[in-house]
């Protein structure tokens, strides 16, 4: 496994410490990785939602294809227990 070095203040090792403290990491490492897979996985997310975004803008909906979403979004509603 890889190993990477990285300087952090005062205030970011405290905060990392009370997380390790309180159980949501188990190790500083642990923490860090738990943090950088956060990162990584939130930047794969919004490249997908972009993409999306795009692919509308190239392409948008046509009125055929909208036709009926108001009538299909008020039964799935209408369907709900609540």
């Amino acid at each position: 496994m890889a190993q990477l070095v990285t300087r952090v203040d005062a205030r970011l090792l405290a905060d990392v410490d009370q997380l390790v403290t309180e159980g949501v990491a188990s190790t500083r490492s642990d923490a860090v990785r738990l943090g950088l897979e956060a990162l990584v996985e939130r930047h794969r997310r919004e490249q997908a939602g972009q993409a999306i975004v795009d692919g509308y803008r190239r392409q948008p909906q046509n009125d055929e294809e909208l036709a009926g979403l108001n009538e299909a979004t008020r039964s799935l509603i209408e369907e709900e227990p609540w």
